[in-house]
C-alpha cells in the first residue's frame, strides 16, 4: 500500500508560479515512476509530467518549457515547478505513483486526493 499526499496548490495570476509537492509513504520500495496528472471541470484526467526513478522525465506538449518535474528518491517525494502559468492550467492536480515488481510486471498505480490550482486575473 502506498499513500500519496499533495500540497502546494493555490491561486495565482497568469504568468505566476507555483510549486507542487507530493510525498509518498507506505510500501515505497518498488515505486518506479512518479508523476502529475490534472483534471479540469468536465474534462478527462490528462498527463502533465512523469519522472522515473533514474530521472528520465516526460512532459505533455502543453507544459513543455514551462513546467519542471523533479524527484527526491530518498524522501520519496516528487515536485512540479510550474512557471508562466496560464488560465488553461486551472485544474485539480493529482499525484501518481507506479509500482513495479516481479509480481506486478505491468505495474500498479496509486493516486493522491489532488490539490487545486487556480490561475485567474
Amino acid at each position: 500500500q502506498v499513500q500519496l499526499v499533495e500540497s502546494g496548490g493555490g491561486s495565482v495570476q497568469p504568468g505566476g508560479s507555483l510549486r507542487l509537492s507530493c510525498a509518498a509513504s507506505g510500501s515505497i520500495f518498488n515505486i518506479y515512476t512518479m508523476g502529475w496528472y490534472r483534471q479540469a471541470p468536465g474534462k478527462q484526467r490528462d498527463l502533465v509530467a512523469t519522472v522515473t526513478r533514474g530521472g528520465s522525465a516526460n512532459y505533455a506538449d502543453s507544459v513543455k518549457g514551462r513546467f519542471t518535474i523533479s524527484r527526491d528518491n530518498a524522501k520519496a517525494t516528487v515536485y512540479l515547478q510550474m512557471n508562466s502559468l496560464k488560465v488553461e492550467d486551472t485544474a485539480v492536480y493529482y499525484c501518481n505513483a507506479e509500482l513495479r515488481s516481479t509480481i506486478l510486471p505491468d505495474g500498479m498505480d496509486y493516486w493522491g486526493k489532488g490539490t487545486l490550482v487556480t490561475v485567474s486575473s
